[in-house]
């Protein structure tokens, strides 16, 4: 609580100051020790500005005020005195400050004054050489994003999702950062659904490989509903994926069609492929939701099949034993005057009169498909 009552007076516009400025972010940290920020840079007309190379988010800040441009400022897992000195630098609102830190967020879009607050759900296949029950096969991670006019502050949680490859490739492509801070936003964006489609074909082959066993003819020593654990570990590694999709198609709406100072016109036009994507890559995972429910039904009733068949062969098999039974039990009673007791033949004969029932019994059962 001391955090959010530090922050919402972090706001007030007496901080704007120059010399609050100053005091906002701890210049005299030593830059050997550990820090959750992993790259700080200002861009101009679309380039990396190289004299004076900012070490802190507030050099960063004066040199955009001093030669223009945006300052692009990337972290990793910062915990809240890491955050608290950048939130106080940029007038980040204390919400998206505390969503910002302690991460597990909703894919979402809030906006706050002249920020934009953004949040992603990075989606990562585990390859693995087979699926089994307790198989992992997708693992998230989280990237928000606070958008100004002259900044943007990415926080990255996770093991994977860097933002640096892209923003090499951002800065090989000076007219789209040119743009400012939307281009970045819209990059993140599109870099985030460029891995969910990748996510995608490989949970499909996963579906497809699990979908070919539970119809195939079954290997010899295994029993049809042996695949109901992997079914169901995928089904639960599905929704998460679908967890992370489906929250992000509104704010991808509202990106691509409303009007936002922050939003660059041209930008925006950009963001209506990134939602075409990701609608198109969540029609993907409804459907393999769908589909493994299916296939779950169907391995469920192959089993109950099984088993029918294997109660009829117990069944069957017990109706010929019930033959002999009954006939050994009728000459097993102690009954001094049986018929053919003394004869000499009744042996034989009653063997005989037992392996034909049986026989025929077999063949009827074995014609009808029991046996």
């Amino acid at each position: 609580m001391s955090m959010i009552r530090d922050l919402r007076a972090a706001v007030r516009p007496s901080l704007r100051k120059s010399n609050a400025l100053h005091n906002s972010y701890d210049t005299t940290r030593d830059p050997s020790a550990s820090s959750a920020v992993v790259d700080c840079a200002v861009y101009r007309d679309g380039r990396r500005l190289e004299s004076g190379t900012c070490r802190t988010p507030h050099e960063a800040m004066l040199q955009v005020r001093e030669e223009g441009g945006f300052a692009w400022i990337g972290l990793h897992e910062p915990t809240e005195e890491e955050f608290a000195g950048i939130a106080r630098e940029f007038g980040l609102h204390p919400l998206a400050v505390e969503d910002a830190v302690h991460a597990h967020q909703r894919p979402k879009l809030e906006r706050y004054d002249d920020t934009l607050f953004t949040v992603f759900k990075t989606i990562h296949y585990v390859e693995h050489t087979e699926l089994t029950a307790t198989s992992e096969v997708v693992e998230t991670g989280e990237v928000m994003c606070f958008t100004g006019r002259d900044f943007v502050i990415t926080v990255r949680h996770g093991g994977h999702g860097s933002l640096r490859a892209l923003r090499h490739r951002l800065q090989d492509d000076p007219e789209l950062l040119a743009k400012g801070p939307s281009a970045v936003l819209h990059s993140i964006a599109d870099h985030v659904v460029d891995g969910y489609i990748a996510v995608a074909g490989a949970v499909q082959d996963d579906i497809d490989e699990v979908e070919i066993e539970v119809f195939s003819t079954p290997a010899k020593g295994s029993s049809r509903g042996s695949e109901a654990g992997r079914i169901y570990q995928l089904k639960r590694e599905v929704l998460e994926f679908k967890r992370a999709v489906s929250p992000l198609l509104r704010p991808m709406q509202l990106l691509s069609e409303r009007p936002m100072r922050l939003i660059d016109p041209d930008i925006q036009k950009y963001f209506r492929d990134v939602a075409d994507h990701l609608a198109r890559v969540h029609e993907e995972v409804v459907g393999f939701d769908e589909l493994l429910n299916s296939i779950l039904q169907a391995n469920l009733a192959q089993a109950t099949v099984a088993q029918n068949e294997d109660m009829r062969k117990i069944t069957s098999w017990a109706a010929i034993v019930a033959v002999p039974t009954m006939i050994c039990g009728v000459y097993g009673m102690n009954f001094k005057h049986m018929p053919e007791l003394g004869w000499r033949y009744g042996y034989p004969m009653v063997l005989g009169v037992i392996g034909v029932v049986c026989f025929s019994i077999h063949r009827t059962l074995k014609r009808n498909g029991w046996l």
